[in-house]
């Protein structure tokens, strides 16, 4: 069998709008927006993928009993074939461009990092894995695809739809989605070999790719025989690594423990050089961003929404690298991660945070160089965008 295959998975069924029942990642999602999803269907994918600790017992077999519930009441369906999914997420990227993302959900051969089938882009911070790993010894299905980026050039052609899609519906933030179910015989077996043909790079998912491996490990532990099981292989998104087809923004850095002038003073001592102010009205509407970019460096952003650029020294190194080498080590400070320049602002000028570091987003030739060459960037380099909706089609595993 391929290392990457369909699969019959379970999909909402037709009458169910999608808007009201998907949702995003798991890991974007606050208790507010948890709470809004719930309120907008009893069938929400946050009921399973999210369950509350409520009235007692195990949220994780709830959750597992709920789907079960939907399964046996129709909710969801199980597709008469195994399929690829090909989905699509249309949308407008930083600069107000048109822009697209193009991928295929199949299952993936689980492998470690070592035997270079499946490479992570970038280390990972410390995250409690219990959480993930209950919920899926639990209910045994993949409920969300790990996002992977593919190096055989020409994927993203195999994919190209000119038919209806089976779902089509566009979220809060703007971003259109499309699905197509495909099992036609020689469409499968061409997607399947060309994933298979070059290594897949994580680009959104690491805690639950490692979660998976975790989980396989201990099902092949209690298995007899060399029989393959479901859970040897995680739902995955695959996209070709192609700067057409991805937008990846930067996580920017919220500082603790010291203000924006002594983090200023910081970097410069690792040898950045002040460019010049950037008021609260560019920083606002992300006019900064493009400064960045003509300067060559960040921004320290302080409680009245301003910010002071700084020139980063000359080398190829990530902003990111920089900023841990240049602060991560100073008494005193602390360094958290937050996405989005408006989030910045607003934790910075509401006391939630002492000062913020805006930084450059990692370009898409860069991350492919750094997954050819078997390196990986510092934790929470890359912000990948839009996220991909849970609840599109659900794995048994």
């Amino acid at each position: 069998m391929p290392s990457f295959s369909p699969f019959p998975g379970l999909r909402y069924r037709p009458d169910l709008d999608p808007a009201a029942v998907t949702a995003p990642p798991y890991d974007v999602i606050d208790e507010a927006d948890r709470a809004e999803l719930a309120a907008r269907s009893e069938r929400n994918v946050v009921h399973l993928d999210l369950p509350l600790d409520v009235d007692g017992g195990d949220r994780y077999e709830r959750a597992a009993a709920t789907l079960a519930d939907w399964v046996a009441d129709g909710t969801l369906v199980r597709d008469p074939r195994p399929s690829f999914t090909v989905y699509r997420m249309t949308y407008r990227d930083d600069r107000g461009r048109p822009a697209r993302t193009l991928g295929v959900i199949g299952a993936l051969e689980l492998t470690r990092p070592e035997e270079g089938r499946i490479l992570p882009h970038e280390h990972t911070t410390k995250k409690a894995r219990t959480d993930r790993l209950d919920l899926l010894r639990a209910t045994c299905h993949n409920l969300s695809a790990v996002w992977m980026l593919s190096m055989t050039e020409g994927l993203t052609g195999l994919l190209e739809r000119d038919d209806e899609p089976d779902a089509e519906w566009t979220d809060d933030e703007g971003t259109t989605h499309a699905v197509w179910r495909v099992d036609d015989p020689d469409t499968v077996a061409a997607i399947a070999d060309a994933v298979d043909r070059t290594p897949v790079v994580v680009a959104d998912g690491h805690h639950r790719y490692e979660t998976s491996l975790a989980h396989r490990d201990e099902r092949r532990g209690r298995a007899a025989g060399a029989v393959e099981l479901a859970s040897d292989r995680l739902m995955a998104l695959v996209v070709e690594l192609d700067e057409d087809e991805l937008c990846v923004r930067p996580i920017h850095r919220l500082v603790d423990g010291t203000g924006p002038d002594e983090v200023v003073a910081l970097l410069t001592a690792a040898g950045f050089e002040p460019a010049g102010p950037v008021g609260a009205a560019a920083v606002a509407d992300g006019t900064v961003l493009t400064r960045l970019d003509e300067v060559g460096g960040v921004a320290v952003v302080g409680p009245d929404g301003s910010a002071v650029l700084l020139r980063a020294p000359d080398g190829d190194v990530l902003d990111s690298a920089r900023l841990a080498d240049a602060l991560g080590e100073a008494p005193g400070v602390a360094l958290r991660y937050q996405h989005g320049v408006d989030h910045v602002v607003a934790a910075v000028s509401g006391g939630d945070a002492a000062a913020g570091v805006l930084i450059r987003p990692a370009t898409v030739a860069r991350i492919d160089a750094n997954a050819r060459a078997g390196e990986r960037m510092p934790p929470k380099t890359t912000y990948f965008h839009p996220k991909p909706r849970t609840g599109i089609v659900i794995r048994p595993c």
